[in-house]
């Protein structure tokens, strides 16, 4: 006689597989957003450190030419001879004598000048300044070798579309002008200018004789510093919440102002970059 023994199979549930689900789907969902958060902390990085390079860079290209705003060859040549009087062109005000910089009519920015320090060296577009014999160290060159540089603001549709532009420009006409720094949203650009007493070549300590670009005129006196402020912004929907690099920027503004910017905005994220140069070439 057989005995048949009954044994039962047994198998996962439908609650032990929905308790599984559930903790699945829990484990997945931290996963996940500990990606999506990595991935936006990534995104934020790139898009500051783009910013931060662009801020020095501008910061380099600006002060090196301002450096360079009213270098002569020859020490013993007076500013009024290695400067003359130029007449306002390619949106340039007019350079009165003497002076190494001046304003712009159409655009913020300004106008510098200096002569090379050697014949055909690069200005800031790459291509060769004016030939001249340079021989003798302490020569002055032809005055048509002079090199006169226009710096300025060009404003974009988008905040992040505006960009510095130069543009080389001389007696024989106007090169094609190059995009130096992208990304702008904002130029601010002041005049530091000299008085009309016996220290005329020095800059009064006064912050009332800063000007703005705007609303310079060469009735103020010449040009002895320079003081400029860049805002600096990456693409849209890279920030979450408010901006205080951009609140600070536009604080100072005229309601107007705010209102432009801050339609323009779209979760930007900003960086400032600013200097004050003084013409040391221009300093007694």
């Amino acid at each position: 006689m057989t005995i048949k023994i009954m044994t039962h199979q047994r198998g996962i549930s439908l609650i032990e597989l929905l308790v599984a689900l559930l903790i699945s789907s829990i484990l997945i969902l931290g996963v996940t957003q500990i990606f999506i958060d990595n991935k936006r902390t990534e995104v934020f990085q790139q898009q500051q450190t783009g910013n931060q390079e662009s801020a020095r860079f501008s910061e380099i290209i600006l002060n090196e030419y301002l450096g360079k705003a009213g270098y002569r060859r020859a020490p013993d040549d007076v500013l009024e001879n290695a400067f003359p009087f130029a007449a306002a062109s390619s949106g340039c005000a007019s350079f009165t004598e003497g002076s190494a910089i001046t304003g712009m009519t159409n655009k913020t920015g300004l106008c510098l000048r200096y002569q090379p320090l050697v014949s055909g060296e690069p200005d800031c577009t790459g291509s060769a300044t004016k030939a001249f014999n340079d021989t003798n160290a302490f020569s002055a060159p032809s005055s048509t070798a002079l090199v006169v540089l226009a710096l300025y603001y060009e404003p974009g549709t988008a905040l992040d579309t505006g960009f510095l532009q130069c543009q080389n420009i001389n007696t024989a006409g106007s090169s094609e002008p190059i995009q130096l720094v992208s990304n702008v949203a904002d130029f601010r650009l002041s005049f530091g200018v000299g008085t009309a007493s016996v220290t005329e070549k020095m800059l009064k300590k006064s912050g009332d004789r800063f000007v703005t670009s705007d609303s310079w005129s060469s009735s103020d006196g010449q040009i002895r510093a320079a003081r400029y402020s860049i805002l600096l912004a990456s693409r849209a929907n890279q920030r979450d919440g408010e901006s205080a690099v951009l609140n600070e920027w536009i604080a100072t503004l005229s309601e107007a102002q705010q209102t432009a910017i801050a339609a323009r905005d779209e979760r930007r994220i900003y960086q400032i970059a600013g200097s004050t140069q003084t013409l040391r070439n221009l300093m007694p």
